[in-house]
């Protein structure tokens, strides 16, 4: 079985004893890592797409883990009754349809404690939903696979305030602990913007916002090269 380290990392930030559902959950390889490492007691593993589930059910019965990983077909929270899990995982899909998932199952959602979401792209986009719906960010990974940064968001339901409209682009729990990725991850997003705006036209409206957002950035990356004790991320 692959487990890859970002699958790793969200696994690491379930809490010991938990029921567990994994939405979109493909080949099924959290679910058999919870169980097969003593971290759940119980998983729900489902998804939208038939011929996705079914390599998740051939890795559940190859293990005979039957008994312990319930795979179900179905859209989202869904397939989920109200108290049945304590945390969800989201892992592999835009943070745009991440918002969906939480928004279309808000009765289920509102049952559940700790939500782990790995959003593909639109980041920004799903911590903004989560603070103006009831959510608080209470942590954030960084992982690095092959070239690739993968952004792993930690919800539970509460109250947040967002000081600076930059922490919705980068999580502002990455900056106040000085990721090590972090650095290296704001250099990469400076350079896609750069590559953008030299396609742009002087005047265009969307350069200037993208030339004031890489400003904003390279001040986060010159904070992070200060001393800790004089860093200052508000």
């Amino acid at each position: 079985m692959k487990f890859t380290q970002r699958l790793k990392k969200i696994a690491e930030y379930i809490p010991k004893d938990s029921k567990v559902a994994d939405i979109g959950t493909d080949h099924g390889f959290i679910p058999v890592y919870l169980i097969e490492n003593k971290i759940a007691t119980y998983v729900v593993a489902s998804d939208l797409n038939e011929a996705s589930l079914n390599k998740a059910v051939k890795e559940v019965e190859k293990r005979n883990l039957q008994s312990l990983i319930d795979t179900r077909l179905g859209d989202g929270l869904h397939v989920l009754l109200p108290g049945e899990v304590d945390v969800v995982v989201i892992a592999g899909m835009g943070g745009i349809l991440i918002t969906k998932i939480l928004e279309e199952g808000k009765d289920i959602a509102k049952t559940i404690k700790k939500f782990l979401l790995q959003p593909m792209r639109d980041s920004a986009y799903l911590r903004e939903y989560l603070i103006e719906n009831g959510y608080k960010i209470c942590d954030e990974e960084l992982v690095k696979e092959k070239q690739k940064y993968y952004e792993i968001i930690v919800a539970e339901h509460g109250r947040q305030k967002v000081k600076n409209d930059i922490y919705y682009e980068i999580g502002e729990k990455l900056i106040q602990k000085r990721h090590p990725l972090l650095k290296e991850f704001l250099q990469y997003k400076i350079d896609k913007m750069k590559q953008i705006i030299d396609k742009l036209p002087k005047c265009n409206k969307k350069r200037k916002q993208l030339e004031e957002k890489v400003k904003k950035f390279e001040v986060l990356i010159n904070g992070l090269e200060m001393p800790s004790d004089s860093f200052h991320n508000g």
